[in-house]
């Protein structure tokens, strides 16, 4: 899908493989083009493996007779991580194992879709990681990010981008959105600023005083 647009930081973004629905052929291709580091999740690990992509690191909890050692004669060299913790998803671990090693961003596919209640903890379990790890949850109908304190970026007009706020978030100002925000509250439940856009072709600017923002942007 042409239309992700996906942009190159100063370091390369690792990427993580989840089990939810699958994305397109077109932006796996474009997320593995730029991502030299791959962890999956060791539920989807044999829906990756029939589709030959080459994994780094093997990651999860082995429950229910799993076996992770039977993995090394299919993919050699092959790291595999086990965490057994129970009070943290098999995500959640797999950025911890990220920022441990000293990344600082990551590119999330197949975290999305099939059960809600799994889409719902991944989007917004990537609050807490806001000072560790720049997270990027996609799929192919959506970009969804945490927004910094000041956010800029060029969009072409009528791009379809929805605020959704967790918890209350105060203090939001904006620039070249279709329903501008001037000094606005956002709370989860009563109101978020979903299903805006850009009013021209230009940069849109979003800043925002207290609280967790997350930008969705949509792709349809």
């Amino acid at each position: 899908m042409s239309s992700h647009h996906i942009v190159r930081d100063d370091q390369e973004p690792a990427l993580i493989i989840a089990n939810g629905a699958p994305c397109s052929e077109e932006l796996l291709g474009q997320l593995l083009e730029w991502s030299p580091f791959v962890i999956v999740l060791d539920s989807a690990i044999e829906r990756v493996l029939k589709l030959n992509i080459k994994v780094d690191v093997l990651l999860g909890d082995f429950d229910r007779g799993f076996n992770a050692q039977h993995y090394l004669k299919k993919q050699y060299p092959l790291e595999i991580v086990h965490t057994p913790d129970q009070d943290k998803t098999d995500l959640e671990k797999a950025f911890d194992y990220l920022i441990e090693k000293g990344h600082k961003a990551v590119n999330v596919i197949w975290a999305t879709g099939r059960r809600a209640d799994h889409t719902l903890n991944n989007i917004t379990n990537i609050v807490r990681y806001r000072d560790y790890l720049k997270i990027v949850i996609l799929d192919d109908h959506s970009k969804i990010f945490l927004l910094p304190k000041h956010f800029q970026k060029w969009y072409p007009k009528d791009s379809i981008i929805s605020l959704m706020p967790i918890g209350e978030v105060t203090g939001i100002h904006s620039d070249n959105l279709f329903y501008p925000l001037e000094n606005d509250t956002l709370t989860i439940g009563f109101r978020s600023g979903s299903s805006n856009h850009a009013k021209e072709d230009g940069l849109v600017t979003i800043n925002h005083e207290k609280g967790d923002l997350i930008l969705i942007e949509s792709l349809d």
